[in-house]
């Protein structure tokens, strides 16, 4: 008997599943009615303990074999001698193949409830339930919404999910294999042997299954899998494990879909009322690894739970609304710091388990902060244990380089046009939000998604069916994940890394936009950092640095990203960017914070740059924490502390960050002076801000500028404060306008602006 005879098609005798994690299935699908079975084939025996057999349950588990005669057949390499027991009654097992092949065959009128008792080469007996006795658990409506892009399936079906099965606990794995010969669960319960729990295929969607009983939490294992030219493959990590070893090891974990005990229903009852859009967004962007270590204990990571005690309190006083977690999916290598991930439902072994996860972000709603999480759908690596070459085909990414690899990373691509796989990775998105309560997505590398010739000369790249060189399939994957996202976790936000002109990326999917909800700045902050990295003495010849993101600082709903990118790989840190001798250099990057935070757009900020981290970002060290003995880092420190809390309790700083309406240009064109300034604007009359930066080291007093609104104006941030670490040039708290017109404005302020410094003025109510 070959493989092809014995692989069929398993007919569905399940009821559906309303919940995958402690879902129970009905008596008549654990006990299904067998098809009468005639007696093995010696090549039948063969190919099982080859692990070369695609129809397990042909083979396995009990069979009648003739009216009111049975046999249970099972693979029992651990077993010295082994029986049936029926009740009361035990049958002695009969070794069919030296390698553990063992049959009982015993009277019975109706199907038996029976267990298998083991004796091992201890000369212990241990006793365990059949998976083969047990009839599928999945039904072909599960099946066929595994293909549907947006629905949650991925994560309800695939997977080592706890179930209970006609009364009998235990886990349900399934995984997608179409091309696959053969399929085995294995792992410590097992000894690794793919003989022993071969899987059951549904041939309709290429999924395999097998439900094993009595199985613990926190067993470890993979898949075994014979391609389809009968070479077996290396073993693969379950690509919906909800938990994986920590690295180096490589294995998934038996955890069951996360069903974490919340205490923030207050935050998740508010968050779908969010308006994103109109509110404060800052954001504090963190590598969970390297904000801050043990170093008495070995420079040990802190935990989940740790950090939720110290990064949390800390994230609160400085008054950042969120935090953005670098990719903590599972990934096996440090060094690419969460952007190669393997497991994308499994947050990282490397601060704790998925429920000590869950508590981090317990604490974070409790102290009112929402978490994003960086998110990577474009590529994945090729680490053996991966998604690469799943079932002995290109499953999960293209098969041709020129659509499958990427070549600056060495990862390969995903293939969006199978709908599997944009299922699959939709379903992940909406898992983050739903099941862990995040509050967004940072989507990483969405240029790299959209442009077939990304990275690529002529010739290494396929153009679409149109000649362009546009991503159809990933357009379409992004648009759906989009609405997808925020029509089941309202309140939620999706933000895109894309560094092109691409038109209408957080633009609604209706209007033929991508459906995000905002789009990191790049160009804003490429132009300014080159501005403020100029000797002051250069500026007046680059004010256009500063001024040319207001072209089209309303085309999108933009955040303005000084991001991990701009402190690594030899780019040095902030700190180190800024031009002049100590005192200068913190002078200008208070100048530049003041000036970002007042600039239309919301914020993000990469960890250490608060406080002027002096040396570039390591992953595998601390932030240098001592540095804030300083009284200059310490003051650069307050200073971002008291911009936050300036910005989330001034509407005309951030209501109106996505509208001209909300701007006003008061001076934009003294380039020789590099003086620049503007008007924010709320949505309700006497909502005023005036922001005025002085990028050159000299004071300048008596400096006039019109403003749109008479009254009090409190300078409410002078970053040349001396409780910043500066001279102390400034307003005397406050300056009243006077009826002389300006700058095309009906009234006009008359102003000392500091030397390196940056003022912001709010009208007094």
């Amino acid at each position: 008997m070959t493989d092809d005879d014995t692989r069929a098609a398993p007919v569905s005798r399940a009821m559906p599943l309303t919940a995958a994690t402690g879902a129970t299935v009905s008596e008549r699908t654990a006990r299904p009615a067998p098809a009468r079975d005639d007696g093995l084939h010696p090549d039948a025996i063969e190919a099982v303990m080859a692990a070369n057999h695609g129809d397990p349950f042909a083979i396995l588990g009990p069979h009648e074999v003739a009216p009111g005669q049975w046999e249970v057949r099972a693979v029992l390499p651990e077993a010295r001698a082994a029986s049936v027991l029926v009740g009361e009654q035990r049958h002695d097992m009969v070794r069919r193949h030296p390698g553990g092949f063992f049959v009982a065959a015993f009277a019975s009128e109706r199907r038996p409830d029976y267990r298998i008792a083991i004796e091992g080469w201890d000369n212990l007996e241990r006793t365990r339930r059949d998976p083969y006795e047990f009839g599928t658990t999945l039904d072909a409506e599960e099946i066929r919404l595994l293909r549907d892009v947006g629905n949650d399936a991925v994560q309800r079906v695939l997977g080592g999910q706890a179930i209970t099965v006609g009364g009998v606990s235990g886990f349900r794995f399934a995984v997608w294999a179409p091309n696959a010969r053969r399929v085995s669960v294995v792992g410590d319960f097992n000894a690794w042997d793919g003989r022993r729990h071969p899987m059951r295929l549904w041939q309709d969607g290429g999924i395999w299954e097998l439900f094993i009983p009595d199985l613990p939490a926190g067993t470890n294992y993979k898949f075994e899998i014979r391609g389809p030219d009968g070479s077996l493959l290396p073993l693969k990590a379950d690509p919906v494990a909800f938990a994986a070893q920590h690295p180096p090891e490589t294995a998934s974990k038996l955890v069951g879909r996360p069903q974490p005990v919340w205490r923030d229903g207050a935050w998740m009852a508010g968050r779908g009322s969010l308006d994103h859009r109109h509110g404060p967004i800052s954001i504090y962007e963190v590598h969970l690894g390297s904000w801050a270590r043990v170093p008495e204990e070995g420079n040990r990571y802190l935990t989940y739970r740790e950090l939720a005690q110290r990064l949390i309190p800390y994230v609160k006083e400085m008054g950042f609304t969120h935090i953005e977690l670098l990719p903590i999916t599972e990934h096996p290598f440090d060094g690419s710091w969460g952007y190669q991930p393997v497991s994308l439902f499994a947050p990282t072994s490397r601060f704790g388990s998925p429920e000590d996860f869950c508590e981090f972000v317990n604490a974070a709603h409790e102290a009112g902060i929402g978490i994003l999480l960086d998110w990577v759908p474009g590529h994945f690596p090729l680490d053996a244990h991966g998604f690469g070459q799943f079932d002995g085909t290109h499953l999960y990414e293209h098969a041709d380089p020129r659509q499958g690899f990427h070549q600056d990373w060495g990862t390969y691509i995903y293939n969006f046009g199978r709908t599997e796989v944009s299922a699959f990775l939709a379903a992940n998105a909406r898992f983050w939000l739903e099941d862990y309560h995040l509050d967004g997505l940072r989507v990483d590398a969405v240029a790299s998604m959209l442009y077939l010739d990304y990275s690529r000369r002529a010739g290494e790249w396929i153009p679409n069916r149109y000649g362009g060189n546009e991503n159809l399939e990933a357009i379409d994957f992004l648009r759906k994940t989009n609405e997808a996202t925020y029509s089941h976790a309202p309140g939620t936000m999706t933000v895109a890394e894309e560094s092109t002109s691409w038109p209408g990326v957080s633009h609604p999917t209706y209007t033929g936009g991508l459906g995000f909800g905002f789009k990191w700045n790049m160009g804003w902050m490429h132009d300014t950092l080159q501005f403020i990295s100029k000797e002051p003495v250069h500026r007046r010849y680059h004010h256009h640095d500063l001024t040319f993101g207001l072209l089209y600082a309303f085309s999108e709903n933009f955040i303005l990203p000084l991001s991990h990118d701009e402190v690594v790989h030899g780019k040095g840190s902030l700190i180190g960017k800024m031009p002049g001798d100590r005192w200068q250099k913190f002078a200008n990057l208070r100048a530049y914070f003041g000036f970002m935070w007042g600039h239309p757009g919301k914020k993000l900020l990469f960890m250490g740059g608060e406080f002027g981290q002096e040396r570039e970002w390591n992953h595998n060290q601390s932030l240098d924490w001592h540095l804030l003995d300083d009284p200059l880092h310490a003051g650069l420190k307050a200073l971002v502390g008291d911009l936050n809390r300036l910005y989330v309790a001034t509407p005309a700083l951030h209501a109106r960050d996505t509208e001209a309406a909300g701007f006003r240009w008061l001076v934009a064109d003294d380039a020789e002076n590099s003086v620049i300034a503007w008007a924010r604007l709320g949505r309700e009359p006497g909502q005023v801000a005036v922001v005025v930066s002085n990028f050159t080291p000299i004071p300048r007093h008596g400096y006039r500028i019109g403003v749109p609104a008479p009254g009090l104006y409190r300078e409410a941030i002078n970053s040349d404060a001396a409780a910043y670490g500066g001279s102390n040039v400034g307003n005397y708290g406050g300056v009243a306008t006077s009826d002389e017109p300006s700058h095309g404005q009906p009234c006009s302020l008359t102003l000392s602006l500091p030397p390196l410094g940056t003022v912001i003025l709010v009208l007094e109510g």
